[in-house]
Order: C-alpha cells, then sequence, then structure tokens
C-alpha cells in the first residue's frame, strides 16, 4: 500500500488546538493572516476562485475563517464540524475521485463551500446535503449564481439519497453501461462516516467512486483490516462486498479547524455494479449471516449460527465449503462467507 503524507508545516495557536471557544475567529484569522502557508505535497499549483459577489480570491484558510466570521458562526461539536484550512488538500480530494467536466458529484456536508468550489471548477455539478442550516444558506448564497449547484438541507444519514440523486440526475440512463455514474466527494463529519459507508457502498448503480475524508485510524479499519484480529468486523465484509477501497494518504490534524484529537485519510472506495457483486442468492440473507456470526465473535460458526440449523448441520456445512469445523467469524474471508452462505442455502 502507498502512503503519501500531506505535512502542512503551519501550526495552529494552542487555544485554538484546545477547542476553546471563548476566542473570536476573528482572531483565529488574524493569527493566520501573518503566517506563510506552505506544504510538502507536490501537487499542480493554479488559483481557485471563488463565485461569491463576481470577486474572486483565493480560497484557502483565510476564506474558510472569515467565512465562519461572516455568519458568527463556530464550528459544532455536536455535528462533528472540523473544516479544511488546506486547499491543497481538497484539490486532491478532487483528483482522487478523478472528477472532471460533466461529472455528477455528491458533497456531504459542504460546509464553507471550499471543496464544492473545486469541484465546480472543474466543471462537475455538484448536489450537497448539510444538517447546519447556517452552512445551507451560506453556500445557497455563495453559488447562488452557479446553475450547477444545488443544495439540500437535510440529515444525510436520514435522507432519502437514492431518489434525490434519480432526480439529479434525470437526464442520465443509469441502465447503459456507457453511461457515466455519479461520484461522492466529501469531507466528512467523523462522527457520521460508519453510517455513510454502509448507505453508500451498496449504491454501485448510481456512484462510480466515493471518496471520504475519514479519521485515519477508520480509515485503516476500513481498508486494510488483519484476519484473526479485533478490528475484523461485519463492515470490512461489506466494504469489500460492494467495493475495491484503497487509502490515498494521511491529513495531519493540523490542517483542520479546530484541530481534532487524530489524524484524517483520505479513501477512494471503487464501487462494484450490482452486476459484479459476489454471487449470493439474496445480500439480505447474506449479511444477516455475517451479522449473527459476528454476534458471537469468540465463539466458533456451529455455536453462533444454530439459529439457521443445527451444530451438526453447520459442522457440515464448514465442510462443505471447505472450512475448519472449528472456524469462527474472525478466520473467515469475503469469499469464504459468500461459500459458506450458499452451501447452507442449497441445504
Amino acid at each position: 500500500m502507498s502512503v503519501v503524507t500531506i505535512n502542512s508545516k503551519y501550526a495552529l495557536p494552542s487555544w485554538v488546538n484546545n477547542g476553546e471557544s471563548c476566542r473570536s475567529l476573528r482572531e483565529t484569522s488574524a493569527y493566520f493572516s501573518g503566517r506563510r502557508r506552505s506544504s510538502n505535497i507536490s501537487l499542480w499549483k493554479r488559483k481557485k476562485k471563488v463565485c461569491c459577489g463576481g470577486k474572486s480570491r483565493d480560497d484557502d484558510y483565510h476564506a474558510t475563517l472569515k467565512s465562519l466570521n461572516s455568519r458568527g458562526r463556530f464550528p459544532r461539536k455536536s455535528l462533528g464540524q472540523h473544516y479544511m484550512l488546506n486547499s491543497d488538500i481538497n484539490d486532491e480530494l478532487a483528483a482522487a475521485a478523478k472528477v472532471r467536466e460533466g461529472d455528477f458529484v455528491l458533497e456531504i456536508g459542504p460546509g464553507t463551500g471550499s471543496l464544492t468550489n473545486v469541484l465546480l471548477n472543474l466543471g462537475a455539478s455538484v448536489l450537497a446535503i448539510d444538517k447546519d442550516p447556517h452552512m445551507v444558506d451560506l453556500v445557497r448564497e455563495r453559488f447562488a449564481a452557479s446553475d450547477k449547484f444545488k443544495v439540500l438541507h437535510e440529515d444525510f444519514v436520514k435522507s432519502h439519497i437514492r431518489s434525490h440523486m434519480l432526480s439529479f440526475l434525470d437526464t442520465r440512463n443509469l441502465a447503459d453501461p456507457h453511461e457515466p455514474l455519479a461520484k461522492v466527494v466529501s469531507n466528512l463529519p467523523f462522527n457520521i462516516s460508519t453510517d455513510v459507508v454502509k448507505l453508500l457502498l451498496p449504491m454501485g448503480d448510481i456512484f462510480s467512486h466515493v471518496v471520504l475524508l475519514l479519521q485515519d485510524e477508520a480509515a485503516l479499519r476500513l481498508v486494510e483490516p488483519a484476519l484473526r484480529t479485533s478490528e475484523y468486523r461485519p463492515i470490512n465484509i461489506l466494504v469489500n462486498f460492494y467495493s475495491e477501497p484503497e487509502y490515498n494518504f494521511r491529513v495531519p490534524r493540523e490542517n483542520f479547524f479546530p484541530q481534532p484529537k487524530v489524524d484524517a485519510a483520505v479513501v477512494t472506495f471503487k464501487l462494484k455494479h450490482p452486476r459484479d457483486y459476489p454471487d449470493v442468492s439474496s445480500t439480505k440473507s447474506f449479511f444477516s449471516l455475517v451479522n449473527s456470526a459476528f454476534n458471537g465473535k469468540r465463539k466458533m460458526l456451529r455455536k453462533s449460527l444454530q439459529h439457521l440449523s443445527s451444530s451438526p448441520e453447520i459442522e457440515k456445512a464448514l465442510g462443505v465449503a471447505g472450512l475448519p469445523v472449528t472456524s469462527r467469524p474472525e478466520e473467515l474471508t469475503l469469499g469464504d462467507f459468500v461459500k459458506l452462505h450458499n452451501v447452507i442455502g442449497r441445504e
């Protein structure tokens, strides 16, 4: 696995790192205004223009803090808000998804619109969803002149995203294998990352790529879990069933405001089309079996799956699937679970 590290060399003042809310955003902006941003990642350098009132400006940490301050807003911990201060990382997020002109992109939690701006400047149409009404108003006003931008005030994990996307993509024939699918590019609120992954990955008939900025530890657990460890969970089976995941690069915590307690990472999920899913008779019954197996994680499968069949029958199914009768869930790969499910389904 190749890992690229983005290491911004500017440091946040201690009162920002400690998450103190008594300081104003003007103080934060003033702190940064005298510092020169630098990065050790080699990126193409281009100016990013903001479609706001006909004027253009660099869309970097100054713009982000100014946007927040204009609304008298401070990031809300309850919403998992951590705003990106390094515009180069927004470029890299878009590059990881290979966003180009004509693409349809879903963005979850647009915040002040710094990533949105990059996507629109690349020629993409963007559907943004945000739970914070103040941020919805901010980006709606900021990109009011664009006919390629739409924002919805909704809680993403409760939204009818399939309906929204089908409406957004009404000019495309998704049944045509030559028609490009939509993409997801998001700097996610950390507290909803698992829910978002579970919701988006089974939508390979709508999205081709899902590129997310996640907590670094969570990203590693999703992409490279180790068999026979406590980190191996049902979500790892789900991720590999529906996608081909790739850990792109780590993003140090200093690139966010307020600074979180952990680093982040960019992960790309290349979604499988439903026709390319592993061959199971029913995805619902397959994941029911997987979840049941992990409910008794330290138990042998002949015990944890007893509600499906008797222990002797489970042992027989394990044998037919080419697995030891003493198998435990954390020892089985995606392929092993597929074989076991199909054997049990035939009996």
